[in-house]
């Protein structure tokens, strides 16, 4: 009489469960979203090739369209943060504690509560649920040292979002996420200006406390 082998199984199905956390600004948080608009002109250069017209006359600055510019709007008209800079801050933040940072992009997401969609995509965002922005004017100096003026959107410090991440069981408990989002928001932040800047040591802007528990 013949028997069957058993199957020894190795892998274990998907562990994923999800978790939902208030968090409200400790600092003011300022968006630079690159527009449209500037990314149109961009195709259009690029189209036009050689026959583009190199001393094209500038256009007057209108300062409160580049604020609506560089603000993250969803389709329904509400404004938001990317999710993905949130998936992005807690994978960084995983630097600090000596876990790898390739398990951590395999083991943490951020679940969108819309989408803002133009031409060049479509980004997923995480609703800012408390604060408006307002236009705030930035001095700063270009790439090629000349002086400019950014205006920006900027909300005050206080500012609040719902955050919901899915999150491998057999990686994190609930607490370890918990933890994790709790040291993004003070060490690494998120938006222009955070501590974690790649372009700079920060602004002091972006940072943010967990003031919701895990739900």
């Amino acid at each position: 009489m013949a028997f069957a082998k058993k199957e020894k199984v190795a892998i274990t199905p998907p562990n994923l469960k999800m978790v939902k956390f208030k968090v409200q600004g400790t600092a003011p948080l300022v968006q630079n979203k690159f527009s449209a608009r500037v990314l149109e002109g961009m195709a259009k250069k690029q189209a036009e090739g050689s026959t583009a017209q190199k001393s094209a006359k500038r256009e007057p600055k209108d300062f409160d369209r580049c604020v609506k510019e560089a603000t993250h709007t969803s389709d329904n008209g509400w404004h938001g943060l990317p999710a993905s800079a949130f998936r992005a801050g807690l994978i960084s933040t995983c630097r600090l504690l000596g876990f790898p940072m390739t398990l951590a992009k395999l083991s943490v997401f951020v679940v969108a509560d819309g989408y803002e969609t133009d031409r060049f995509g479509v980004t997923p965002l995480v609703k800012i649920t408390k604060g408006k922005p307002k236009r705030t004017d930035f001095a700063v100096r270009n790439e090629t040292g000349v002086a400019d003026i950014r205006p920006r959107p900027m909300w005050d410090e206080g500012w609040e979002a719902m955050v919901t991440i899915r999150f491998d069981a057999d990686q994190f408990t609930v607490s370890d996420v918990t933890n994790l989002l709790a040291r993004m928001g003070e060490q690494v932040g998120i938006g222009a200006g955070r501590p974690d800047s790649k372009d700079s040591t920060g602004m002091g802007w972006g940072t943010f406390k967990v003031i919701g528990g895990a739900a």
